[in-house]
């Protein structure tokens, strides 16, 4: 499943989604509605805040795939033997994972003080090519490859 409404990783997702026969499902909010869709893959949810997560937190299964930005619902679907993987390439793992809640806690806790960092690093190239890595080095796993 994918945390559609902000994922820069779409085509990458689906390109090698084929390759593997593997079937994915773009969850998003009706707020991010596109044109260009198959409304076979995408399921679309209220457009309240956690609504997304929530449709991801009660469908997903053990052992799936789920790719996201949101640290929070990362960290609960570690606990449900998840792999989560963000758009960067970067696999969330729960040794890691609590560290990265507390950098976010901290963060939102100095903007709420009116203190602003400068936000998250431009998406590169490099990050693309990662996912892809990543992504694939996974499906790999579950194939046997």
């Amino acid at each position: 499943m994918i945390d559609a409404d902000s994922c820069p990783v779409k085509s990458e997702i689906v390109e090698i989604a084929k390759a593997f026969s593997v079937q994915y499902l773009f969850v998003a909010s009706y707020a991010h509605m596109k044109n260009d869709r198959n409304d076979d893959e995408w399921k679309f949810v209220d457009s309240s805040k956690e609504a997304v997560d929530l449709y991801i937190q009660n469908h997903v299964r053990s052992r799936d795939i789920v790719v996201t930005q949101d640290i929070g619902l990362a960290s609960t679907l570690l606990l449900d033997d998840v792999y989560v993987l963000s758009p960067k390439g970067n696999l969330y793992e729960e040794s890691e994972i609590r560290t990265a809640l507390d950098m976010r806690y901290l963060s939102a806790k100095a903007r709420r003080r009116g203190i602003y960092g400068k936000g998250p690093k431009p998406y590169t190239a490099k990050d693309r090519q990662r996912f892809i890595d990543q992504l694939t080095k996974i499906l790999s796993k579950f194939e046997g490859i």
